[in-house]
């Protein structure tokens, strides 16, 4: 998120001696994005950042994709994905791209090592579970409806407070960020912007440790996993400053944009990637035109996929799908309401729908993993009726 935060001590001057109680030197640390040319962020170790006492590697980390098949709508259900493991090791990956993947986890365990992605931005949805994530800018508690969005290069472990969570998580080799049009030329969230800085949640304490030992940090770097073990505690920053850090938003911050009539789903965006948005349907008053239809028309977004993750609520303009499910509408074939869905919805004021939606610009694959999960009656739910 660009705008400046500081927390913990620093010296008056970049590059500048910074000395320890006993006199010796912190160690600083420029961590940026772009070869020193987009937004980043000075932390001051106790320790060198780069003293690594093993490294193992511990396999690849591709994602295997299987054939679409015939062009179709699908849907997958979630609610039974398998609990267990840690937010990282539950992870199930079901969809994705040279952009963009998506994936799904439900752990029941806190992680006893920590974890860095250096070859992509994270959000990590948090459906349910309560829990912190700690990294080296420090701690934030996270609750259900929170979006987490960890840049790259993030060191951070997951502890749950909760017998179990899910997440979506949504990864990109770009940077995640609030749409350009919500900001000015400075950089600050504009009077139309869905929601503004007050309701982003930063790192607010920092936890700063000179323990030695062995510690195990997990880099995901060129799509394999790297062990790494330190002899020093990760989470030994006494301060930093910048504009690179992680962020929290909660969907139930995000203000709606309703109109007269029905709105398109721009209104509905609440991130930006390369290649892809994120977008949050909350709960809205509809459109208050006398002749309004409150569902969504038929449309085809010939340059994009469209998905969805279904949290809660009633899900007015979908029949045969369920809390947590997953829907994709491919580019090449519209899509729309199921039929008698449109009709049902006239009169309707309001919706208590909460639903998270990632369109892509480039055609999505299926992981493997996903097959399990599909519900193959999904396309044939447009059929029921007489067609008209």
């Amino acid at each position: 998120m660009p705008f400046y935060h500081k927390l913990g001590q620093v010296p008056h001057k970049r590059h500048t001696q910074f000395r320890k109680p006993d006199g010796g030197l912190y160690r600083e640390e420029v961590m940026g994005l772009e070869g020193f040319h987009g937004i980043e962020s000075i932390l001051y170790h106790q320790f060198l950042p780069p003293r690594v006492l093993k490294v193992e590697d511990l396999g690849a980390a591709c994602v295997e994709y299987t054939d679409y098949g015939p062009l179709r709508h699908r849907a997958f259900k979630t609610a039974d994905v398998p609990a267990g493991g840690n937010p990282v090791s539950a992870r199930r990956f079901l969809l994705g791209n040279s952009d963009v993947t998506l994936s799904v986890s439900r752990p029941t365990q806190s992680m006893d090592y920590f974890y860095r992605n250096a070859q992509a931005y994270e959000v990590w949805f948090v459906h349910e579970g309560n829990g912190s994530l700690r990294t080296q800018f420090g701690t934030m508690g996270f609750v259900p409806g929170d979006y987490i969005v960890i840049p790259f290069g993030t060191t951070w472990q997951m502890v749950l407070d909760t017998a179990e969570a899910r997440f979506l998580i949504i990864e990109s080799p770009s940077q995640i960020e609030p749409p350009k049009r919500y900001r000015n030329e400075w950089g600050q969230l504009l009077e139309h912007s869905p929601y503004c800085e007050r309701d982003i949640r930063l790192p607010d304490t920092l936890e700063t440790y000179t323990e030695r030992g062995e510690f195990e940090v997990r880099v995901k770097v060129r799509d394999r996993i790297t062990r790494h073990i330190l002899d020093h505690h990760p989470l030994d920053v006494v301060g930093w400053d910048g504009y690179l850090y992680p962020w929290i938003l909660s969907i139930h911050d995000f203000e709606p944009i309703t109109g007269r009539v029905h709105q398109p789903p721009p209104v509905h965006q609440t991130f930006a990637g390369h290649n892809f948005v994120v977008c949050s349907f909350v709960p809205r008053l509809f459109d208050y035109h006398p002749q309004g239809i409150p569902a969504p028309y038929n449309h085809s977004n010939v340059n994009s996929d469209e998905v969805i993750y279904y949290c809660d609520g009633n899900f007015m303009s979908r029949k045969g799908i369920k809390q947590y499910d997953i829907s994709l509408h491919p580019s090449g074939l519209p899509h729309g309401p199921q039929p008698g869905t449109t009709e049902a919805s006239i009169g309707k004021e309001r919706t208590e729908e909460l639903a998270v939606m990632v369109d892509t610009f480039h055609p999505l694959n299926i992981a493997v993993p996903a097959l399990e999960l599909e519900k193959p009656e999904y396309m044939d739910s447009w059929l029921e009726g007489d067609g008209t």
